[in-house]
Order: structure tokens, then C-alpha cells, then sequence
């Protein structure tokens, strides 16, 4: 699943957010992030897991993201953060 959202943002550097999973197969999303950051430093990286755990803000912002949600996404607390990086 990684391997088909890095080739995604490679074929479209216009791309201008990318909510990262991150807990996925094979490659998780920090080294997704890691390996995004690689070529594109402006697209917006809003990090998304179900196992928010004390110290995963500052891991996701270690790797490269712009910011952290947790599921159960609620729309308000995504609508902020859309907020925030787009206006």
C-alpha cells in the first residue's frame, strides 16, 4: 500500500496533502513519510493511526509530517487542521 501512495506522489508532485496511515504492511508510514520528504518537501503530510499512544506527535513530526490526527477521525478536529495548513 505504500509502495502505490509513493508512486502516486511521484507521478503527481502537485499533490498538496497526503493523509499517511501509519500502520501498513511492509513499509510503515514513517518511512513512507521519510521517503516522501525525499523529493517533496511542500505537500502537506497530516499523519493518521488508531493507536495514539504518548510520544506519536513527536514521532510523526520526527519523520517528516506536518501534523497528527487520530482515528476515530472527527470532522471537526480535520476540518482544523485543514484549517491550518491551507489558509
Amino acid at each position: 500500500m505504500a509502495w502505490m501512495l509513493l508512486r502516486a506522489c511521484k507521478s503527481n508532485p502537485d499533490i498538496d496533502l497526503v493523509l499517511m496511515d501509519i500502520k501498513m504492511p511492509v513499509m510503515d508510514g514513517y518511512e513512507a513519510t521519510r521517503q516522501i520528504r525525499m523529493f517533496n518537501k511542500s505537500v502537506v503530510i497530516i499523519a493518521q493511526t488508531a493507536y495514539g499512544i504518548t510520544g506519536d506527535a513527536e514521532k510523526v513530526i520526527e519523520a517528516g509530517c506536518d501534523d497528527y490526527i487520530s482515528k476515530p477521525i472527527r470532522i471537526n478536529n480535520l476540518r482544523g487542521l485543514l484549517e491550518k495548513h491551507f489558509t
